[in-house]
């Protein structure tokens, strides 16, 4: 890939050149704390600290206004830049980006609340599944913000492979948590908890999903969303 500056910052205005860096800045700066409040999440549910659900919390407050930033910072370019090209896919980009990733944030705030909810220090019903769906949607979140970092569509388009296989993780975290349900229903209430932890998790890795999507429209001006729609779009 070529440097960001060669592709997507030579103007004549050095001004507009320091507003989208700044905008590309920002977003991954956004994308940074999602990332910090995932790994709160998970400690919390492992552990149970208290700590960290504060945490979680106070992360979640600095997402949300790092949103309300970049919806200002993508309204101002577009209004005084009027930008176009691969200017305007960028701009368009980190709104959809921004988007995706307060509600990542949404998810993760559910995860302490479910987890706090399900506790129990009698068993460890559901740990080993929510690790492995877990190990994965954080690879998933990681590299999408990787690769919108590198506008890297190679990475972007590995993160689709490894969606597949987040949802056969989650289909079998699924079938384990419904057999211990049957074969013990006094626990039905905090497993059920434990299956909207899982889903949760699951929804991260589809907003990871998003995010490659929208890496590969910005380098390439291709909307991969509906590949039925669009016959070249893996071209």
């Amino acid at each position: 890939m070529k440097d960001l500056n060669e592709d997507f910052y030579r103007h004549i205005s050095s001004e507009f050149n320091e507003e989208l860096e700044a905008l590309r800045r920002s977003t991954l700066e956004m994308g940074g704390l999602v990332e910090e409040q995932l790994a709160c999440a998970l400690k919390f549910f492992a552990s149970q600290d208290s700590s960290l659900l504060s945490d979680i919390e106070d992360v979640e407050q600095k997402i949300n206004a790092a949103e309300i930033d970049l919806d200002d910072q993508v309204e101002s370019l577009i209004v005084r830049r009027q930008p176009i090209a691969s200017d305007l896919r960028l701009v368009l980009a980190v709104s959809k980006i921004v988007r995706d990733l307060e509600r990542v944030g949404d998810e993760l705030e559910k995860v302490g609340k479910l987890s706090l909810e399900s506790f129990d220090s009698s068993d460890d019903v559901g740990i080993t599944e929510i690790q492995r769906i877990a190990e994965q949607v954080a690879k998933m979140l990681s590299e999408s913000l990787t690769a919108f970092a590198r506008l890297d569509i190679d990475l972007a388009r590995d993160i689709f492979e490894r969606e597949r296989k987040v949802d056969k993780v989650y289909q079998s975290a699924l079938r384990s948590l419904a057999t211990f349900m049957i074969e013990d229903p006094r626990n039905i209430g905090r497993v059920l908890n434990i299956v909207w932890i899982a889903r949760s998790l699951e929804r991260v890795g589809d907003h990871a999903t998003n995010i490659a999507e929208y890496v590969i429209y910005l380098v390439q001006g291709v909307d991969v969303r509906h590949p039925s729609v669009n016959e070249n779009s893996f071209t």
